[in-house]
């Protein structure tokens, strides 16, 4: 069976979902492609509020195929890098997509899958969902943005013991160390956040593209630019249309509608 991504809408939602349940949900260069694809078209589309990222089946993603990985070493090295590449692209867009993107995890998120769920903005996960950085366990670094995510979020022991160990880790330590935003029941992850979506879709969609710029930045900004950028966003924002909604809605105590 070919490796594909299925998008479907939900709403104000589109369903990403990663498509290769024989091998787990593993990726490969036609996925990738099609999410750059798909993130594109949904940037521009007005319907589209958000987007979910899930795996068909009872697993989210195995990450890389082992066999074609085997099969890269006895081609040139352009070869790999060039996959590579492109699955960096994919994961850079998913980070500089101007709306809320979700991870729904079930059964597991290993590998480049394990780092396709920490480039969302949110990550809801089964209770029993596993994740693993398990490239050391094969003789490989991690690729994806993993170890700059998990260099972020976690202390330096932490991460080189995930990263170096390969151990599987349980979804309940994920959330303790807020990299998973809610724990569901077994079965329930893609619900969970398409409710989570659903919720999102309410709220003004420039505020929420301000926000994720604004995180996106703040890494590698001092804070005299952020503070800048804070004051940028602020104006512009205040000007559009949607603040006025959003503030004429919270004095008269009514829903708000944004545009």
């Amino acid at each position: 069976m070919t490796a594909e991504l299925k998008s479907t809408s939900e709403g104000g939602t589109m369903v990403l979902t990663l498509s290769n349940p024989s091998m787990r949900n593993a990726l490969g260069p036609e996925m990738y492609a099609a999410g750059i694809e798909a993130l594109n078209g949904a940037e521009s589309s007005q319907e589209i509020k958000s987007v979910v990222i899930v795996g068909e089946g009872k697993w989210f993603c195995a990450g890389g195929s082992l066999q074609r990985l085997s099969a890269n070493r006895d081609r040139e090295p352009s070869v790999q890098a060039e996959s590579i590449e492109a699955l960096h692209t994919w994961i850079d867009s998913i980070r500089t997509f101007p709306k809320p993107i979700i991870a729904a995890v079930e059964g597991a998120a290993a590998g480049a899958g394990f780092s396709l769920a920490l480039a969302c903005d949110f990550v809801v996960s089964a209770r029993d969902a596993v994740f693993a950085a398990s490239y050391s366990n094969v003789g490989l670094s991690p690729d994806g943005g993993l170890s700059w995510h998990l260099a972020r979020a976690l202390p330096r022991q932490l991460a080189s013991e995930w990263l170096m160990q390969g151990e599987r880790l349980e979804a309940e330590r994920l959330h303790q160390l807020g990299l998973v935003n809610q724990l569901t029941e077994s079965g329930q992850a893609l619900a969970t956040a398409l409710a989570l979506a659903a919720k999102l879709n309410a709220r003004a969609p420039n505020a929420l593209a301000s926000i994720k710029e604004l995180l996106s930045d703040a890494r590698g900004a001092t804070l005299v630019s952020q503070l800048s950028q804070e004051r940028d966003h602020f104006v512009r924002n205040l000007h559009h249309p949607n603040a006025g909604i959003g503030i004429a809605a919270f004095l008269a105590k009514e829903t708000p509608r944004y545009e």
